[in-house]
């Protein structure tokens, strides 16, 4: 792992001693990240709170298609998209990420116009409040400080994401682009291969 950039303790307490949310933010995960439900992952964080976080794995599509699976929802998105595995907790779970025209019109914001679409709304009045739409089945969920933990071990690299990479044409390589465009020493992880024994 000689191309890993360690980075030290980390301290991510405010002022009066909570833990600094990483609400809005992408998780990528780091080569020593061992779990295959995360390897290689671009988390979004929805929530991170003192009870826990969650969030939406966005670069893992599945092999089946919204009209497939979840025909209900083609009114938001389009029948040929495909259903995103969001993470391993709840997998038959759907949870519908958006990009707002009216972020009102959302059951939870994650930044100014992103957020889940909320279970109050017909899905007329969702599709005329939103742009760009995602289904997700199942999410990433850590109990409290279990997140923190992980950041301590240096699991995950934090990185504020741009608007075009929540809603990624080419999900799959989300993972690469991100630690690319950080540049520097991230830049030559993005392009480690797998097995790092066959570098």
């Amino acid at each position: 792992m000689g191309a890993w950039p360690r980075r030290g303790r980390l301290d991510r307490r405010c002022h009066n001693g909570s833990v600094e949310s990483l609400k809005g933010k992408l998780l990528l995960a780091s080569p020593v990240l061992e779990d295959p439900n995360f390897a290689r992952t671009v988390v979004l964080v929805a929530e991170h709170t003192d009870e826990g976080a969650m969030g939406l794995v966005l670069n893992r599509p599945a092999d089946v298609t919204v009209g497939e699976s979840a025909p209900e929802l083609e009114e938001l998105v389009g029948a040929d998209d495909p259903i995103f595995v969001g993470g391993p907790v709840q997998p038959t779970g759907v949870i519908v990420l958006a990009a707002f025209t009216d972020p009102g019109a959302a059951g939870l914001l994650i930044s100014d116009d992103v957020g889940f679409l909320s279970a109050q709304l017909e899905l007329a009045e969702s599709a005329a409040a939103t742009r760009r739409t995602r289904v997700f089945a199942g999410h990433a969920g850590w109990g409290p400080g279990q997140l923190d933990e992980e950041m301590e071990r240096e699991d995950w690299i934090v990185e504020t994401p741009r608007p075009d990479e929540l809603f990624a044409t080419e999900p799959e390589g989300l993972w690469s682009r991100v630690l690319t465009r950080k540049g520097g020493t991230f830049a030559l992880v993005a392009r480690m291969p797998l097995d790092p024994s066959l570098n």
